[in-house]
């Protein structure tokens, strides 16, 4: 049993190395404005049409924070896709830790 806990304990730490690498895109606004996210939740780019630079400052934040929430769900799904193939559809957090 301990050996089994240790090896899932390996498998979760190279899924999560692996999801620090992923890269997610959100977007909002019908794509007037355009986010990346990596794995570790760092934005990466942000990408903000010439339509979208007509708008008020207030307007254009609101689409750069919807936009991030966009991406950050497409990464907490992508997240979740990719531990429920090492844990076999049981649903874990992301950051769990286990004992060493």
């Amino acid at each position: 049993m301990l050996q089994k806990a240790k090896e899932m304990q390996m498998k979760m730490k190279k899924v999560q190395d692996e999801i620090k690498n992923i890269q997610v895109e959100g977007v909002s606004g019908g794509n007037l404005v355009k986010v990346v996210l990596s794995g570790d939740y760092e934005l990466k780019s942000i990408q903000i049409t010439d339509n979208a630079k007509k708008e008020s400052q207030e307007i254009i934040n609101d689409l750069i924070i919807a936009a991030y929430n966009n991406a950050r769900e497409n990464l907490k799904k992508k997240s979740s896709e990719e531990l429920s193939k090492i844990t076999g559809g049981i649903n874990l957090p992301f950051d769990i830790k286990f004992p060493t």
